[in-house]
Order: structure tokens, then C-alpha cells, then sequence
């Protein structure tokens, strides 16, 4: 909760002092809904099922869950925002699904990983909550900047995690780690306006479905930097439900015998 408060602040304070998003804001009635639903989505619920997910189950476990994310959004850009979805698309989000089923039916209990099943249900929880987020934003980006929406979801956030500094369960930090600082200093500037303000102003150019089609590069990098820096391993019938994973995810892509660029 604290790291999370304090990224959030950060990010939201380096954007209103250097950036000035406000400028020439033309709001919308009746838009607070669809801004109000977008920042529960992502960050608010989204951090809580995140958090809940990788004190549970190993981050390599939990990049698999994260590359199904595109294929979720395929199929609500198909249902809500009208966006063309084929039999491949589909059988590949069928496909990816029962490897996910197969990867966490086979978790073993590990130091990183000491529920793997309730946190790999977590990690898909937060990856419904994302798909609230894109298909939303999508809706939003046709008349606010990716820079506003940025920083509302940043603000947002700063806001719905400063109460749950108080909860119990919440321990505050009584001495200042300044590796944990720089920790927090780059998640708000690197990844709360960064990386969430590139990947917003490139859902307002794109459809939802092709720009979730980027998110496929999560799973790999979360699986080889778990396994260089945390030590995750996965068993042998995980990494089937990998590659059943990873074949869903490129069949959903495929079109016309080419598979489309990620």
C-alpha cells in the first residue's frame, strides 16, 4: 500500500508540475462515470488483485496469467467497441485459457510461490480489471489526451490508496531506504507517466484489440528476469501449459498465414 501511495503521488505530482495536462480540458457531461470507472479498474482494484497475486504465486506464474490480457480485450473490443474478432482469435483465447487452467492445477508450493492457485486466480482478476481499464480508456481517448488520462489515473490512485495507509494490516516505513525511494521515484515517473501515458496515447491511435496485442511481450520478460533475479522455476507440466499459453496468444495474432507484429 505504501509503495503503491507513494507511485501514485509521484506520478501525479511530476506530471501537474511539469507537464500541466489541464491546459485546454473540455470536459464532457456525464463522463465522470466512464472516468471514474476506468481509475477503479486500473489502478485502484487492479494493484490489490496484483499485490494479492505475486505474494501468492511466483511472478513467472503471473506474466503467463498477464499474456492473456490481449486476448481478453479482443473479445470485449468485439462485444462492446464493435472491433472485428475471428474463429482464430477466439480459439486461440480458448486455447490460452485451458493453459492457464494447466499451470495452475500444476503449481507446487514454493518459497515465492505459497498459494499459487489463489494467486493466479488474483492475477486474472486483475487482468479482468485491466480489460475494464483499455476498453474505457478507448472510449475516452476520442475526446480527452492520453496525458490527461494519465494523470487522472494516477490521482485517482493517490487518492483511493491514501486511506488503506491506515488499515492494520498496513505497515508505515519509520526509516527512509533510499534504494526504496529510487524504487518508488522510478515506478511514478518511469511507469505511472511513462510507461501508462505511452501505452494510453497508443490505445487513443490504435484499436484496443491491436494494442493489447503488445502486452504479449509481459509473460516473456517476466519469466526470464524470474527466473534471473527471483530463481522461479517452473515444473514440467507447467511448461506445457506455457507453451499452450504462448500457442493461444500467437493463434489469436495469426491472420492470413502471417502472424501480425507485436
Amino acid at each position: 500500500m505504501v509503495v503503491i501511495f507513494g507511485r501514485m503521488l509521484v506520478g501525479t505530482l511530476f506530471i501537474l508540475i511539469f507537464l500541466k495536462p489541464l491546459r485546454n480540458l473540455q470536459y464532457r457531461k456525464g463522463d465522470w462515470k466512464y472516468l471514474g470507472f476506468m481509475g477503479l479498474c486500473e489502478p485502484c482494484l487492479y494493484f490489490i488483485f496484483e499485490a494479492l497475486a505475486l505474494e501468492n504465486t511466483s511472478a513467472s506464474q503471473a506474466g503467463m496469467i498477464t499474456g492473456t490480457l490481449p486476448l481478453i480485450v479482443g473479445v470485449v473490443a468485439w462485444l462492446v467497441l464493435k472491433e472485428k474478432m475471428n474463429l482464430r482469435t477466439i480459439s486461440g483465447f480458448v486455447l490460452a485459457i485451458i493453459g492457464i487452467v494447466l499451470l495452475s492445477g500444476g503449481s507446487i508450493v514454493t518459497e515465492n510461490a505459497p498459494n499459487p492457485l489463489f494467486g493466479n486466480i488474483m492475477e486474472f482478476l486483475a487482468m479482468v480489471t485491466a480489460t475494464g481499464y483499455i476498453i474505457t480508456l478507448k472510449k475516452l481517448s476520442d475526446r480527452y489526451s492520453s496525458l490527461f488520462l494519465t494523470t487522472f489515473q494516477a490521482f485517482i490512485g493517490a487518492i483511493f490508496y491514501f486511506p488503506l495507509l491506515f488499515l492494520p494490516t498496513t505497515e508505515l516505513t519509520t526509516v527512509v531506504d533510499p534504494f526504496s525511494a529510487f524504487a518508488i521515484l522510478y515506478l511514478g515517473v518511469f511507469v505511472t507517466f511513462g510507461a501508462y501515458g505511452s501505452y494510453n496515447y497508443a490505445v487513443s491511435k490504435v484499436p484496443a484489440s491491436q494494442a493489447g496485442a503488445f502486452i504479449n511481450l509481459i509473460p516473456v520478460f517476466t519469466m526470464i528476469m524470474g527466473w534471473a533475479f527471483l530463481g522461479d522455476q517452473l515444473t514440467t507440466p507447467q511448461y506445457f501449459a506455457v507453451a499452450l499459453v504462448f500457442a493461444g496468444i500467437y493463434l489469436s495474432q495469426y491472420k492470413n498465414g502471417i502472424a501480425k507484429s507485436a
